[in-house]
């Protein structure tokens, strides 16, 4: 068994500030026992508007938030992946959501940038959010899924979580968990974050992780916060509800494959997705 860990800020418009915060919740779940701990979407920035991002968007492969990630990941022997930051696009206007992920010597194994933009009007509210403003939108035949230590990871992020065809697709790769970083809003997540992060582990029989950013923010967002890891048969194992803190639990390639050989629904689908 390995344990992971899922950690919740909230996050300012300050970069320099966030990873002092950021490494210190690593430095805590990597005392605890995590050697794989998971950051939430924008763990690095919440601007007070949408293209504040562009300010502090680096280029892959270089940049000061990038060289954070490598030396606390090997710092602390843990695998990091890193919620999502601002990778500069071909779009000099855009940037990406790019979720980076290291391992415990502090090399990038791996990149995925969102694909599902969050360009909604919250119902009920008068809050509106138009990511596809400033970012543009990663491939849609580049989703992530990488072997490691843990078992097979496949990585989405935030909005994603609303489309199940996409992890479905990661299911028939054999996907063991899934690591699902995030910026919930207070009202989409109270109606449907740990619904749908239990419907995502239980049709892929699978351990989700998922870092959720959770409190009030500068620019006056709301967010909700109940990072949780929940496992194969949709129990949560572990819930931090609001503030900054972490959650840890054990990934058990056992009690997977228990649960997988005595319920196979993997195995009785009959209508595949391409």
């Amino acid at each position: 068994m390995s344990k992971c860990a899922a950690i919740q800020m909230v996050s300012s418009p300050n970069v320099s500030s966030n990873l002092i915060a950021a490494e210190q919740l690593i430095a805590e779940a990597a005392k605890a026992g995590a050697k794989l701990v998971a950051l939430p979407e924008n763990f690095a920035l919440m601007g007070n508007h949408e293209r504040d991002k562009l300010a502090v968007k680096e280029t892959d492969g270089s940049g000061p938030i990038q060289a954070f990630l490598a030396r606390v990941a090997k710092q602390y022997a843990v695998w990091v992946v890193a919620g999502t930051m601002p990778i500069a696009s071909e779009n000099a206007d855009k940037v990406r959501a790019s979720c980076l992920i290291y391992d415990d010597q502090g090399q990038r194994v791996a990149r995925y940038d969102k694909i599902h933009l969050f360009d909604v009007d919250v119902p009920g509210t008068n809050e509106a959010y138009r990511e596809s403003d400033s970012i543009e939108a990663g491939e849609t035949d580049q989703a992530l899924i990488i072997d490691t230590p843990f078992g097979k990871l496949g990585v989405g992020i935030c909005y994603d979580l609303r489309f199940p065809e996409f992890f479905r697709a990661m299911s028939h790769e054999g996907v063991d968990m899934l690591i699902i970083p995030a910026a919930f809003t207070a009202e989409t997540g109270a109606a449907h974050w740990e619904l749908l992060l239990r419907a995502r582990a239980v049709e892929n029989l699978c351990y989700i992780i998922a870092p959720n950013q959770g409190g009030f923010h500068d620019n006056g967002r709301r967010t909700f916060g109940h990072s949780m890891i929940i496992d194969p048969w949709g129990v949560v194992l572990d819930c931090y509800k609001t503030g900054s803190g972490f959650v840890c639990a054990d990934i058990n390639p056992e009690r997977l494959a228990k649960i997988r050989s005595t319920f196979p629904v993997l195995t009785h689908r009959r209508l595949h997705c391409e």
